[in-house]
């Protein structure tokens, strides 16, 4: 990987100590350089630009917000690069707040910000970025983060304004532009979406006022909770594409079983997909055979992948605009299901199943955990592994069924794996189900190895079953369907790709 140099050579006293990284690169330094690598460029290509077909979803976004805050000035960050290592960065994701109310997606714009200027009408909506730099600058050259000869060619604000709607501005136009009216204009931004944007609004508003930026990003996370046609589209889009990502790991078991890092052969046959058909995957797939199966969040995927157990694989595409499914299924290694672990596996499906038949329009959402709980309990007593009978382990002094299915059973789904997270808990978990909700729902039983509360046949053992929901006018829609969940379905799916 190339890297820049700087356009002086201080003496080893001279030079600071964060220049020192660059001391292996090898550009050319001279005033005859800049000059030649300036000229006879051919001229630009004119993109054929057009307005995204997002662009009218997130404007009335935008109306909604700035109904919500009439009179204040909303200062809304895509936020910065993040270092990976040294002078590496991380490919850029902008902030879910920004995605929404802009349609950006992908990798863009990293140091842009969405400012709300209010007006007697509303807001007016700015968009200041760094466009792209002429030939003769030496940000084209030279800038390594950001010029054209490294990560190629930036927006201009004539293109972004066509995209987004949005008029468009310089980003160093921002500073001027939050100042204006300071002390008679009240500033909210964003918290925790680019420090260095919110120190500048710190300054420039004299104060903290923490408690005006968090009513900020909750009414943001709020505006996500029902989705709108276009987002149901994207969702739909990242689903399908998982689909085709599990069908993948199914055909690549054989090799996952023949590899000592079985884990990781998953992981990657997932992740290749993810970044064919989309942005790349959502969140760190969870590859987990075995026993790693019982570690809820099992991003390590390091494990051997062994014929006669099962490997449980939670992961989600996310697509170009960001949004993102998220689906665990739990699949026999051999393809087919022994008998303790088709019992495990129907108990935790029955569970989802009566998630999904009470799951409708005027239902509270943690309504749908209590529906798959009491199937669990009823089961684990079944099987006698409760101290005390399912009635008295459901109750809030008892809960002894949560040692094997310690999480929810369902989150908000979008922007973000678990969107909506810093809504209110009267809008979250206490809120009625509302057409254009997508949710997961997702329970299971984790029964470690070293678990002696239970029978040896059921240690080591861990079963997730999670599918993807969109509230509908009279009850909701598996999204995730076309994957099987039955277990004599999943058994016939896997042979069908085996051959």
């Amino acid at each position: 990987m190339s890297e820049p140099t700087p356009e002086t050579t201080p003496t080893a006293s001279e030079q600071d100590l964060t220049d020192r990284g660059s001391n292996r690169s090898q550009r050319p330094q001279s005033q005859a350089f800049r000059e030649f690598v300036a000229a006879d460029w051919a001229p630009r290509a004119e993109p054929d630009v057009a307005r995204d077909p997002v662009a009218d979803h997130a404007a009335r976004r935008r109306e909604s917000i700035s109904a919500t805050f009439a009179g204040d000035r909303l200062v809304v960050p895509a936020g910065g690069l993040k270092v990976r290592s040294n002078d590496t960065d991380y490919r850029f994701r902008p902030h879910s707040a920004f995605a929404h109310l802009t349609g950006l997606g992908s990798d863009e714009e990293p140091d842009a910000v969405l400012v709300l200027h209010p007006e007697d009408s509303g807001h007016e909506a700015v968009l200041y970025f760094r466009p792209l730099a002429a030939r003769d600058t030496e940000e084209f050259y030279a800038d390594a983060r950001y010029g054209e000869f490294w990560v190629g060619a930036r927006p201009t604000l004539a293109e972004l304004e066509t995209r987004t709607g949005l008029r468009c501005a310089h980003i160093d136009e921002l500073r001027d532009a939050l100042a204006k009216d300071a002390g008679q204009v009240r500033l909210r931004v964003v918290p925790g979406s680019d420090a260095a944007v919110e120190a500048l609004v710190e300054e420039i508003r004299g104060e903290a006022t923490e408690e005006a930026d968090d009513a900020l990003a909750e009414a943001l996370s709020e505006l996500r909770l029902v989705k709108d046609p276009w987002e149901v589209e994207q969702l739909r889009a990242a689903v399908a594409a998982s689909v085709e990502g599990f069908a993948d790991i199914v055909r690549a078991l054989p090799d996952a079983v023949a590899h000592r890092r079985g884990e990781r052969v998953i992981e990657g046959v997932f992740g290749a997909k993810a970044r064919e058909e989309g942005n790349g995957i959502g969140y760190d797939t969870i590859a987990a055979a075995g026993d790693h199966a019982t570690t809820l969040h099992w991003i390590r995927n390091d494990g051997a992948v062994r014929a006669g157990e099962l490997v449980l694989v939670d992961a989600g595409v996310e697509v170009d605009s960001l949004y993102t499914a998220d689906v665990t299924r739990t699949l026999p290694v051999d393809g087919t299901f022994t008998d303790i672990q088709r019992t495990i596996y129907t108990a935790v499906l029955d569970a989802a199943d009566a998630a999904f038949a009470v799951a409708r329009p005027g239902l509270k959402f943690r309504d749908l955990h209590t529906a798959a709980l009491e199937v669990l309990a009823d089961r684990l007593e079944r099987w006698g592994l409760l101290p005390v009978e399912a009635a008295v382990a459901i109750t809030p002094e008892g809960q002894q069924h949560r040692r094997w299915m310690p999480h929810g059973t369902s989150h908000h789904l979008g922007l973000d794996v678990h969107d909506c997270a810093q809504a209110r808990r009267e809008m979250y978990l206490d809120a009625e189900l509302v057409p254009g909700m997508v949710f997961t729902i997702e329970p299971g039983l984790y029964f470690k190895a070293d678990d002696l509360a239970i029978p040896p046949e059921y240690r080591g053992i861990g079963v997730r079953i999670e599918d993807d929901v969109l509230v509908t006018a009279d009850g909701v829609e598996n999204l995730s369907a076309a994957l099987p969940r039955r277990p004599e379905d999943v058994e016939a799916w896997m042979a069908s790709l085996a051959r």
